[in-house]
């Protein structure tokens, strides 16, 4: 998906292109710098301004909210992208931190 958010030091609108699992309406990345230290960009912007906007491959631009899931739902989207990547956990534990799992719930486009 191209996620498009706003940066938190520049106030200009960034754009990359991540993976995603779909959970219903919402849409599931893993906010993971490759496999290295550290948060990537789009998770700190979202973290800073959580309302964004995104484009699936053929489909409108959509604007979702961006949250980090805890508890029993992280652990159900992590068993989502295990299906995706059975070998998520072993690249998992070359962090010394837990991986975020960012949900993005579908929200109304701003007046």
């Amino acid at each position: 998906m191209l996620l498009t958010a706003i940066g938190r030091t520049s106030g200009q609108e960034r754009s990359v292109i991540i993976g995603y699992v779909e959970d219903g309406a919402n849409l599931v990345a893993l906010a993971m710098n490759g496999w290295d230290e550290g948060d990537p960009s789009w998770h700190l912007n979202l973290q800073a301004d959580p309302d964004a906007r995104v484009r699936l491959a053929g489909q409108p631009a959509r604007h979702v909210r961006a949250r980090q899931a805890g508890g029993e739902e992280r652990e159900r989207m992590w068993q989502m992208w295990l299906a995706v990547d059975p070998k998520l956990d072993a690249y998992a534990a070359l962090r010394s931190t837990s991986t975020p799992v960012v949900i993005l719930e579908p929200r109304d486009p701003p007046s």
